[in-house]
Parts: structure tokens; sequence; C-alpha cells
């Protein structure tokens, strides 16, 4: 697709009057669009100038640092009024004719998460949220008795707790991995998970970047490994999935789950599903409904066979995708590691004795960092950088008690700086 093309297929996807509306002045001599893939591309993570345009997409309450992007983001004005104005369309006019024009905008949507991830139309189906996408898979491998699936122990209880219940009804066995806290080696990473693989092994499921812990797994050598030994592959992508500049091809794996909701900054309850193509006849749907003939018919739309859908969420995927198609994602990538890692430097200058879950090293780490400080008062500084800075985080427990810090294309340095600082006084 050439760049007028690219650009004037964005514009369709944003709309011109969500565009007009949301990206006023962002590139100088720029489209109404607002921003195009190859001038976001050029602009480097340091060019605050060019990020403090991007924050402005956003509606964000002044004065509050929101840095839970781990859990929920929101989303900029264009996703925002896309949303908003199909929702509004359908409550004018519920007819089957008026809302006809779903069926070719959730195709567009189709092919720009394609476009997006690095995957072919026929290998995206578009589900309600990232725990949908893994109990998708979890309930539809065939797997009994002599069977192994191999988890790492951070995974999300949607890629965990879903294993073992599944394997009380089908006799198939769970085995954990435990990597080592904090390691800055990948090949400690793999190994810890290569060593557990045995030729029982069916799947291997795990977590891109913990939720809990912040570490990035070397997810490409891991399916590898994987895909040697004929194991079949699950990434949870909640925590890459609208951060990492992704290729699924490249990636390797067979199915790859996100939300639409975190990273990806786009409408809530939705999310993606991604099926290998030479891996959809292994799995098997989980809901059947009307329509089932066609969806079996192509390729992965056969798993979000599931009624009545909010069709203003499902077709502003393409919306949040053309979004981050024209900041550029190896531009958001390079951003996020950016901040993530001022987040630690401003920490241990900060905070003597703190200690940090997430390895220090971007290669192994992304938008998550998770902390413990001297004190471990954490649940008490959780809430009190949210009364007294204005700091929006999240507080965690167990093995990774601590507090996580997670910034996205909407925070500055000098939220950084700020939040930091706010940490700090109640540490």
């Amino acid at each position: 697709m050439s760049f007028t093309d690219r650009r004037r297929f964005l514009s369709r996807l944003l709309g011109g009057t969500a565009a007009t509306l949301a990206f006023p002045g962002l590139l100088e001599g720029a489209s109404p669009l607002g921003m195009s893939v190859s001038h976001g591309a050029a602009r480097g993570p340091e060019d605050e100038g060019f990020w403090k345009r991007v924050k402005d997409q956003f509606s964000i309450a002044p004065g509050l640092i929101l840095m839970n992007a781990a859990n929920l983001c929101p989303s900029p004005y264009p996703i925002q009024e896309a949303v908003f104005g199909h929702t509004r369309d359908v409550n004018r006019d519920a007819s089957f004719q008026n809302r006809g024009k779903f069926g070719g905008l959730k195709e567009e949507a189709r092919q720009a998460l394609a476009d997006y991830v690095g995957a072919s139309p026929s290998e995206i189906a578009i589900t309600r949220n990232t725990s949908e996408g893994n109990n998708s898979v979890v309930n539809g491998l065939d797997l009994g008795p002599g069977d192994e699936v191999v988890l790492w122990d951070q995974n999300h209880p949607t890629n965990n707790v879903s294993w073992d219940v599944r394997a009380r009804r089908r006799g198939f066995s769970v085995q954990r991995v435990s990597t080592p806290p904090g390691s800055e080696d990948s090949a400690e990473l793999l190994e810890s998970f290569a060593s557990a693989l045995t030729d029982r092994t069916r799947v291997l499921s795990f977590s891109h970047l913990s939720n809990v812990s912040g570490v990035r797994l070397p997810g490409k050598e891991l399916c590898a490994i994987a895909r040697e030994q004929g194991i079949l592959t699950l990434v949870d992508g909640a925590q890459t999935f609208g951060f990492l500049d992704l290729d699924l091809h490249d990636l390797g794996c067979d199915f790859f789950t996100g939300s639409s909701h975190k990273w990806f900054v786009g409408p809530k309850e939705a999310g993606l599903l991604f099926v290998r193509e030479e891996s959809q006849d292994r799995l098997w749907p989980s809901d059947v409904g009307v329509g089932w003939e066609g969806a079996e018919a192509n390729g992965a739309q056969k798993f979000e066979n599931m009624g009545q859908r909010d069709d203003a969420a499902v077709v502003t995927m393409g919306n949040a995708a053309a979004f981050h198609e024209a900041i550029g994602p190896a531009a958001i990538e390079a951003r996020v590691s950016a901040l993530a890692s001022a987040v630690k430097e401003r920490l241990v200058a900060a905070i003597p004795g703190v200690r940090f879950h997430t390895p220090r090293s971007p290669d192994l780490a992304g938008g998550v960092v998770v902390f413990a400080i001297p004190s471990g008062a954490h649940r008490e500084v959780f809430e009190a950088v949210y009364e007294t800075h204005n700091l929006g985080c999240a507080a965690m427990g167990g093995a990774f008690d601590g507090i996580r810090l997670s910034p996205h294309l909407y925070n500055t340095m000098d939220e950084v700086d700020a939040a930091v600082e706010g940490v700090a006084y109640h540490a």
C-alpha cells in the first residue's frame, strides 16, 4: 500500500469529522488526519513537543498523572468520537438495513488489525478481550490424559487457572515454570522453559510480558523452541498489544491474544485473537451462533461467532489501529521504553534501597515497572500518591509485592519526574 493510499485508508477509518476534531495542528502541513505514518515514525522518544501533542489527544483530567496502562487506558478523542458516533447511529436506527453497513466496516477493521500485527485478515478474530481469547484456546484444543500443558507461573489467571479448570474436566496435566526473580539474562529465562518441555508437552502457554513483575519473555525464541518439538504456543499479549511493534508471523506463535482497553487505547470490551492459518483446524470454537456456516468458511472468523455484539466497539478497532499507525508503532514502542527506563533511573536516584521486580534492561521489559520500597508500605503509598499527588498507579501483592507504574504514550517526562517524586515523598 502506497503512502497516499495508506493515508486515505487511515483517514477513512478515523472519519473526517472525528479526525478534524481530534487532531488540530498536531503536525504542521498535515492532512486532516493530523498525523502520518512516515512523519510519526520519524519522531524520536525524546521529542517532548511531539509527545505533548499526542497527549493532547486524550481527555485525561487536568493534573492527573495516569500510569496504569497495564490495567486500563483512556481512549483518545478520535476513538471516543468513533464509538459515540456509531452508538448514536444504531440508537437512531436499529433496523437491519441501517446496521447492514457494519459488516463491511468490521472487515475494514479486521484488515487494519491484520496489517497492524503482521498477520493476514483470515487469521484475525475480533473478540471482547484477552480473557475471552485465552479461554477460547484453553477450551478449544483437544487435550486429554497423557497430554501436558506447560505454563509460566506469572501468567494471568485467564491463562493459568483456566488451564487447571479444563484439566480437571479432561484429565491432562499442567506444569508451571518459575523463572529466576529479576533475571537480566534472556538465556536463563529460555532455559527455564526449555528444560520443562517433554515428549508429553502439547502446549506452551505464556504471557508475553508479565503484568505482575514486568518481565518480558523472549517470545520469538520460546516459540521457535516449541515449534521444533511440535508444541503449540499461546502468547498472552495483554501487555504488549499496543506497546510493541508486533509482527506475529515473525513471532512464530500459533495463538496470540490482546485487549483493546489497555496499551491499544481502543474501545472498551473489544480484543484480538490471532490463530495462525495452519493451526486453525486444531482449535474448536467455544461459541456457535447465527451465521456459523459463513463464519466457518472464513478462517479465524469462526472464533467470533458470538451473536449480537456492540458493533460500535467492534468496528472502532480499525480506528484504534489507524491511530497507532499514524504515530508509528516503532515510535510508540521506543517512547514507552524510554518512559519506563526513565522511571527506573529516577527511582534509583530518589529512593535508596529500592528493589525492582522488573529487569532494568529494556530488552526484557516494557512499559510495566514493578518495584518494592524498603518500608514495604505499598498499599498505603498507592493510596497516598493518588490523594496527594494525583498519581494513578497500582499496588501489587504476593510474590511481587510492590508498586506498579506503567506509563504510556500520553505521559510526559515531566510526569515521570512528578510520579517518582510523589512515591519517594511517601516511601
